[in-house]
């Protein structure tokens, strides 16, 4: 009971004869909000105001229909396209399509699962559909149709894009390939670029080399705003994009990729019988297109670029999420070990049983406070030429040098 925050703004919630009052303070002042419930409650106790009936929450299709559709469509076509297929596959299932938004729970989203995996549906599938799910339950919590979005868990055994491609891959994948996939492929290696971003380059965006500078391609849409980001332009993407400026006549402005679909520029559907045929033709290893970026993002991690620059270059709004895109080798970490064992004799003679820093630094304490000590055991001597003798014989003229 009482006040709680959600979004920016405080809401309050309270007992009164047996039903639950629960409204917006609409301020973002904690103390301000204790006021307004406290009046909330005084105007119940002296009868001026009733306790107002709580509207009816819309069914979840009512609610996709009416408020989901509209809000992904103003955010972007790639966005509304992720709202779309998810909501296609929940509202197939009846129980979930027409149950009241706030009434729906954890074992409902579990009983779709369950429904999609009987139709032999990948459990990659069936979380993407979960995912929409949460994520439109949230939205509703935040515009305060629901009280609270329940928790939607999601199916374990879902396959990652980790398909990293060898270099001998590659080059038997790219020797097939027609024109447009070979060129696509080739930027994707050497970029990294989700193919989304590719397909909506512009040459608007295309930074040439210039005094003695290497090009760029500048990304400005995409998931993030830490989406825009520029990267560099290595010889294979640069003699492709020169290779399809100069058929297009060099324009200064238009789509670097054209085609005739209804965003005028190529998309997934424009390369996937050409990808399929150039897998079958090269005797690959099936892979899909994102994993192009997953084998740049991994080549790049296992070069020895730092973990910051490649967030930066892979467009990533966290460290974890770029941790996901590197995978180093067996060879790599054995490289990463060999390195820290390169040290001098003498420090491993010190060091003892360990060979890391930690306990370099220990042992190198111990073997000061060692000297130390000794150094105070010395203190009442001095050193003559026939060897150790207490200070007092030298200044006495005892010492012998003979």
């Amino acid at each position: 009971m009482g006040i709680y925050k959600r979004g920016g703004v405080y809401w309050y919630r309270f007992m009164w004869k047996g039903k639950v009052i629960r409204e917006s303070a609409k301020t973002g002042s904690d103390k301000t909000a204790r006021k307004i419930e406290a009046g909330h409650r005084t105007r119940l106790a002296e009868g001026l105001v009733d306790i107002r009936e709580k509207k009816a929450a819309p069914t979840f299709k009512e609610f996709c229909t009416g408020r989901i559709e509209p809000y992904a469509k103003a955010l972007s076509p790639t966005t509304f396209v992720w709202y779309r297929s998810g909501t296609r596959a929940l509202l197939k299932y009846a129980t979930l399509s027409g149950m009241p938004l706030d009434e729906i729970r954890g074992e409902h989203a579990a009983g779709f699962a369950a429904w999609r995996t009987s139709q032999e549906v990948v459990p990659g599938t069936i979380n993407s559909s979960l995912r929409v799910l949460r994520r439109i339950l949230r939205l509703a919590a935040d515009w305060g149709v629901i009280e609270v979005a329940p928790k939607i868990q999601l199916l374990a055994g879902e396959a990652r894009r980790e398909r990293v491609i060898t270099p001998k891959e590659e080059a038997a994948y790219l020797a097939v390939c027609l024109p447009l996939l070979k060129d696509v492929a080739t930027v994707l290696f050497d970029t990294g670029l989700r193919p989304d971003e590719l397909h909506r380059q512009r040459w608007e965006q295309i930074i040439w080399p210039n005094a003695g500078k290497r090009g760029a391609i500048h990304v400005l849409t995409g998931k993030s705003t830490a989406t825009r980001r520029f990267i560099p332009m290595r010889p294979g993407v640069l003699g492709a994009l020169e290779a399809r400026w100069e058929a297009q006549g060099k324009p200064a402005t238009g789509w670097v990729w054209p085609a005739p679909t209804k965003t005028e520029h190529i998309s997934h559907d424009s390369t996937k019988k050409m990808h399929k045929k150039a897998l079958k033709d090269s005797k690959v290893t099936p892979f899909v297109l994102y994993s192009l970026r997953h084998t740049f993002l991994t080549r790049l991690g296992a070069s020895g670029c730092d973990v910051w620059t490649l967030m930066k270059i892979a467009g990533h709004s966290s460290i974890q999420m770029s941790m996901r895109y590197v995978h180093p080798s067996a060879d790599t970490i054995d490289r990463a070990y060999a390195a820290m064992s390169e040290e001098p004799a003498e420090t491993i003679a010190i060091a003892g049983r360990h060979k890391n820093g930690h306990n370099r630094k220990l042992s190198a304490r111990r073997v000061e406070r060692k000297i130390t000590r000794k150094v105070r055991e010395y203190r009442g001597f001095v050193v003559s030429a026939a060897g150790l003798e207490p200070a007092t014989h030298a200044l006495k003229g005892h010492c012998s040098t003979n």
